[in-house]
Parts: structure tokens; C-alpha cells; sequence
């Protein structure tokens, strides 16, 4: 059986709150589990006590093969339960495809104002030379 450590979501409408819990991987997301290890919620500030986990058991959990999804890995990881490695994704901060053909059109526009503008004001340069 393929164990998750994941988060529950409970709380109303607007006003999020999650349980931290074991539950095996083809159970719905707010549906039967085995454990519950602790709480989550988003509303208190971050300097505050936002996540609570029971350590022993998620050592335990993890020590039976129990996988935390990455939400929950980034709370181990806080805690210095368990080690995230930190991920790099260079292309994210890149614009998509047609923001990058539109930039590209907006720079052959001024490339060719700028190529009128001084085409216009090179005869008007010479004109000015020839008349003195």
C-alpha cells in the first residue's frame, strides 16, 4: 500500500484550514485516512504557530515508507524532520511565446523609427552644410 503524508482540507468556505494525515495514495484528498500528525493554517501569521506536526509519528510514518508530498516536505523541511532539496527552474521567469513575439515586433517598430528619424535629419544635416 502506497503511503502519502499530505494535507486535508478542512475549515469553511474562504476560511482554509488543513490536517496534516497518513492516508494511503488512492484515497480522496479529504477522505478515509489512517493517521492524523498534526494541523496547518494558512490564515496565522508565518512567525506564528501556523504548522503543528507531531514529530515522533512523522519520523515513524517516514520510517515505514510513507512519502510527504511537497507541501508537507517544505514543513518537515522547517522543522528539520525531513531534507528538501531545493529545485531550480530558470525558464519560469522567461515570458511565453507570444509575449515574446510581441516584444520582438515592439523593437522592430522602434528600430525603424529610429532608422526614419535619422534618415530624416541626415539630408537635413547636409542641406545646412551646403548652405553655409
Amino acid at each position: 500500500m502506497a503511503l502519502k503524508i499530505r494535507l486535508a482540507r478542512a475549515g469553511s468556505k474562504k476560511r482554509p484550514y488543513y490536517h496534516v494525515v497518513v492516508a494511503d495514495a488512492r484515497s480522496p484528498r479529504d477522505g478515509r485516512f489512517i493517521e492524523s500528525l498534526g494541523s496547518w493554517n494558512p490564515l496565522l501569521p508565518k512567525d506564528g504557530e501556523r504548522i503543528k506536526v507531531d514529530a515522533d509519528r512523522v519520523k515513524h510514518w517516514l520510517s515505514h515508507g510513507a512519502q510527504p508530498t511537497d507541501r508537507v516536505l517544505r514543513f518537515l523541511d522547517e522543522a528539520g524532520l525531513a531534507k528538501r532539496e531545493a529545485r531550480s527552474n530558470p525558464k519560469k521567469a522567461e515570458p511565453g511565446k507570444k509575449a515574446q513575439e510581441r516584444a520582438a515586433l515592439l523593437k522592430k517598430a522602434q528600430e525603424d523609427a529610429a532608422a526614419a528619424a535619422s534618415a530624416a535629419a541626415a539630408p537635413a544635416e547636409a542641406e545646412a552644410a551646403t548652405a553655409e
